[in-house]
């Protein structure tokens, strides 16, 4: 299982392939993933945002995991597999995550309950509440999707949770990281792609980014150089990513990453669950003009 000590570096979202009907790709996810396992990345995000979880059921998250693990053998590789359980119900997300736990889940991802608006004493007793399933939990803070935000204390009190092990932060900005970090917490994890280099130079211990299923190399190299203590080599190499970045969140993810993905082959099509649709042609030209950079 997943740790505060080895929760660093870079883990990829992935995202749910499906046929033109809607039904699973298993055979597109195997290939996918089995490509991501080429790179140096420290695990994988299923049934995340990327994943498209709102449509997405347990019984197909079962099979992605599954999937997941006999991809691994054929490949001879091992790396953490983190399972999105959060919903706005805490009885619902607690039996999500010990339902993950029993897939053998290394750590959940737990959203802040969203549409609700909880309160923040509110939202401090779901994660005590998950926290105490005995699955490693990362909070996730994304109020853009959630509408209600953590305030630091908060967050610092959900990080002191026993089986919390870090968060992942997709606040907006990197005032949070910074404030997070300079009081010695657990690891914080950068959420918000564009301000992947920004959160590491304020103490992020890594990224769980979307954008990683691209270029992941190159996304790998920005981590390996700023660890390293290169710091000025890092942020030129996280330059040259910023167009792609912005592309792939210019309309909402996965949108933009799908389309990208099945462009070079590596998903059979983009075919998602409404209301999530394809994207414009304009952006397809965009990101046309990025492709031949994309791999």
């Amino acid at each position: 299982m997943l740790n505060e000590q080895n929760l660093k570096g870079i883990f990829v979202p992935v995202v749910t392939p499906f046929q033109a009907n809607e039904q699973l790709d298993l055979n597109s996810y195997r290939n996918y993933v089995s490509t991501l396992f080429e790179h140096d990345i420290q695990g994988l995000v299923i049934n995340g945002t990327t994943g498209e979880s709102p449509t997405v059921s347990w019984e197909e998250v079962t099979e992605l995991v599954n999937a997941t693990k006999e991809a691994m053998m054929e490949n001879g590789t091992r790396m953490p597999i983190v399972i999105g359980t959060g919903t706005n119900n805490t009885a619902s997300t607690v039996q999500q995550t010990e339902m993950a736990g029993q897939l053998g889940a290394d750590a959940v991802l737990v959203i802040v309950p969203y549409y609700n608006r909880p309160s923040q004493e509110g939202i401090l007793e779901h994660f005590r509440k998950v926290s105490q399933v005995g699955v490693p939990v990362i909070a996730y803070e994304v109020p853009s999707r959630t509408g209600v935000r953590l305030t630091t204390d908060t967050a610092r009190r959900i990080l002191d949770l026993n089986g919390v092990i870090g968060l992942k932060d997709s606040s907006g900005n990197i005032g949070l990281t910074s404030k997070l970090t300079s009081l010695s917490c657990k690891p914080v994890l950068c959420g918000d792609d564009i301000y992947f280099h920004a959160m590491l130079s304020q103490g992020a211990r890594g990224g769980i980014l979307a954008s990683a299923n691209v270029q992941t190399s190159s996304f790998v190299n920005v981590f390996n150089l700023f660890s390293r203590g290169d710091v000025i080599a890092s942020k030129q190499a996280f330059d040259l990513l910023v167009p792609l970045i912005e592309n792939l969140f210019h309309e909402s993810n996965p949108s933009p990453l799908k389309w990208s993905l099945a462009r070079l082959g590596i998903i059979s099509s983009d075919t998602l669950r409404l209301p999530m649709s394809r994207i414009t042609d304009e952006l397809q030209l965009k990101l046309e003009q990025l492709l031949p950079n994309l791999v």
